[in-house]
C-alpha cells in the first residue's frame, strides 16, 4: 500500500473517515454509477478522492458536498479537480439538493457513506428522490441488508420500509475492510438506489406514512395492535384485512401505506 494514498491527510474519528484504497472496487464502484454528462452528478463526502477522480475523468462536471474544511481546501487546490468540481462546504444533512437541479437534468447522487450519518442522510435525500435518477452508497453491509430486507427478517424495519416506498433497492457488491485505509472494522457494501418513476404503492401523505412507521417500530416485540392503538382500532385493522396481531416486522411496504392512506381518509 503506497504512502500517496493518504495525500497526508490523517482520518479523523469524529468524521467516520475511512478512505478507500483498493483500485478493483473503485472501478466497480464507478462502473455502477455510470457518470455521464446528462445528469447532474453529485457526491457527497468526496474525502480524498478515491471516486471523485475517476468520475470527474468521465465528465464535465462534478458537484461535491463535503463538510471536513480541510478536504475542501484541497480539493480546491486539486491540480486536477479544481476546474471540475462544483464545491459545497457543509453538512449533507441540513443541505438543499434541490438547487443543484438543472433544467432537464435529474441527479445521479453517490457517496461512502460515514456509519453515523448514514440512515439519517438517506430519509434526507428521499424528500428529493423526485428529482434524483440514481444513488450509488458505500455503506456498513448491515446498512445495506436493512436496506434491502424482506418483511418477517430481523434487518427490516423503519429505514427499509421508507426506502422500498422510495425506491428500488439492488445490492451492488461487498467490500471488505482490506479495501479501506485505516481498515474499520466492519465489512461494507455498495447499494443502488433507484427512485420510481411512479410509486408501485403511492401514499397521500409521507409525513402520515413516516410517523405511522416510527410509530409502529418504536417497540419492535410488541403486536401491532399494541403499537398503534392510539393510530388504527380493531375495525380499521379488519377493513383492511390486516392480522393485528403481528409484529411490525411481519407487515409489507404495501400494508404500511394502506395503513397510512386510512389515516390519511380518517383525518379528511
Amino acid at each position: 500500500m503506497s504512502n500517496k494514498v493518504h495525500l497526508g491527510h490523517t482520518a479523523r474519528k469524529r468524521f467516520g473517515q475511512n478512505f478507500l484504497t483498493d483500485q478493483g472496487v473503485i472501478s466497480s464502484i464507478v462502473g455502477a454509477i455510470a457518470p455521464d454528462n446528462d445528469h447532474v452528478m453529485v457526491e457527497i463526502g468526496p474525502g480524498l478522492g478515491a471516486l471523485t477522480e475517476p468520475v470527474a475523468d468521465m465528465i464535465d462536471n462534478l458537484t461535491v458536498v463535503e463538510l471536513d474544511r480541510d478536504l475542501v481546501k484541497r480539493l480546491q487546490y486539486h491540480p486536477i479537480l479544481k476546474d471540475k468540481l462544483t464545491i459545497h462546504q457543509g453538512d449533507a444533512l441540513q443541505f438543499d439538493f434541490g438547487q443543484l437541479q438543472q433544467a432537464g437534468k435529474k441527479m445521479k447522487v453517490f457517496g461512502n457513506l460515514p456509519y453515523n450519518i448514514s440512515t439519517p442522510l438517506m430519509f434526507h435525500l428521499f424528500e428529493f428522490a423526485e428529482q434524483i435518477e440514481t444513488m450509488h452508497f458505500m455503506l456498513q453491509k448491515e446498512v445495506v441488508l436493512r436496506l434491502s430486507a424482506s418483511p418477517g427478517t430481523k434487518a427490516y424495519g423503519r429505514l427499509t420500509v421508507m426506502a422500498q416506498y422510495y425506491c428500488q433497492v439492488v445490492p451492488v457488491l461487498e467490500v471488505p475492510p482490506t479495501s479501506f485505509t485505516p481498515a474499520p472494522k466492519v465489512d461494507s457494501a455498495v447499494i443502488r438506489l433507484l427512485p420510481y418513476e411512479v410509486k408501485p404503492w403511492p401514499c397521500k401523505n409521507v409525513d402520515v406514512l413516516r410517523h405511522l412507521v416510527t410509530t409502529a417500530f418504536n417497540m419492535r416485540r410488541k403486536t401491532l395492535r399494541n403499537n398503534l392503538k392510539t393510530l388504527l382500532s380493531d375495525e380499521d385493522f379488519e377493513t383492511l384485512q390486516i392480522d393485528s396481531s403481528l409484529r411490525p416486522e411481519q407487515i409489507s411496504v404495501p400494508q404500511y401505506v394502506a395503513m397510512a392512506n386510512m389515516l390519511c381518509d380518517k383525518k379528511d
